[in-house]
This record gives C-alpha cells, structure tokens and sequence, in this order.
C-alpha cells in the first residue's frame, strides 16, 4: 500500500500530459536542462576564480622577476 506500481505512475504522467501537453512539457524541461548547465558553468567559473590571485595583486613569482634586491646605506 506504500508504495505506486507502474500503473499508477503511468496515470499520473497521463493525466499531466493532458494537463500542460507535449509542447509545454518541452519547454520546461528545455528551460530546467538550460538552467542546470548554466549553474554547472557558474561553479566552474566561481572556482578558476578562487584560484587565481585578485586584479591588481602582485604574487611572489612576478615580483621576484621585476625587483632586484639591494641594501640602502645610511649616510653618516
């Protein structure tokens, strides 16, 4: 009694079928697959950001290649 048979599901997708149709069926799924792609894009893009060093900051490696390290001498 807890669980649906096939028989049952079927005459639920039936009934939503004859509800909405086919075309508008189609668009929704079209819409759900379009937003899931896009959120997988979006996580993507957020985590090769998180990676990479801010705009503008200057890392260990590009500073070493542009300074020369010197001693500043005091004039007496």
């Amino acid at each position: 009694m807890g669980t649906f048979s096939i028989w049952h599901w079927l005459v639920v997708l039936l009934i939503v079928v004859m509800i909405f149709g086919t075309k508008k069926l189609k668009n929704i799924g079209s819409d759900l697959g379009g937003a899931v792609k896009g959120f997988k894009d979006g996580m993507k893009d957020g985590a090769a950001e998180a990676d990479a060093p801010p705009a503008g900051q200057v890392t260990n490696a590009a500073a070493a290649k542009d300074t020369i390290d010197v001693q500043a001498k005091e004039k007496s």
